[in-house]
């Protein structure tokens, strides 16, 4: 069975919410990479080839024929001009490879912090979602003759949606260091 058919085996078992899910995680995921200009999805590909350990034992390989060639060839030991010249292309790839990284890495930066602040933002819609199915189920129960009235503080504090600034204050001030130690 090839991997094309594991898969969609394994979405033939997810159930319609999940599915949607799915598709909303991806849409999300294409929309960012649809969104790059050429030259980004072009730095995207030179990257991922660069990434690949073939690559790292075809460099390997070539510094040690280079090595071993300016040996057989020249009696000047590690001054030899080949040497030097293998020097300044390590040192050349070096400064594109790492300015090709740094590229790469804030185009992905880009992408986990639209993905951290959309978490963010469906936490707060969740914690008011269950707020108010809270207060929906608190006045179910005043309201039906068949429970017994009472005051549930926690439940009425529940109730009541939590404020992120108020959240993320307490959680500076708890973090901060004790001053009087």
């Amino acid at each position: 069975m090839t991997t094309a058919e594991n898969a969609s085996d394994d979405t033939a078992h997810l159930a319609e919410h999940e599915e949607q899910s799915v598709d909303a995680i991806a849409d999300f995921h294409r929309e960012h990479y649809r969104s790059a200009t050429k030259l980004q999805r072009g730095l995207d590909r030179v990257t991922d080839v660069l990434g690949r350990p073939t690559l790292v034992v075809l460099t390997i390989v070539g510094v040690g024929t280079w090595i071993a060639v300016a040996e057989l060839n020249g009696h000047g030991g590690i001054t030899q001009p080949s040497l030097a010249w293998l020097e300044l292309a390590a040192t050349v790839s070096s400064l594109l490879v790492s300015i090709l990284i740094l590229a790469t890495q804030r185009r992905e930066d880009l992408l986990g912090d639209r993905r951290a602040k959309l978490i963010l933002e469906l936490a707060i819609l969740a914690d008011r979602k269950n707020a108010k199915i809270i207060a929906l189920l608190e006045e179910l129960r005043r309201d039906h003759p068949g429970v017994v009235d009472r005051i549930d503080i926690e439940s009425d504090d529940m109730a009541k949606p939590t404020d992120p600034s108020a959240v993320l204050a307490a959680i500076d001030e708890r973090a901060q260091p004790d001053k009087g130690a």
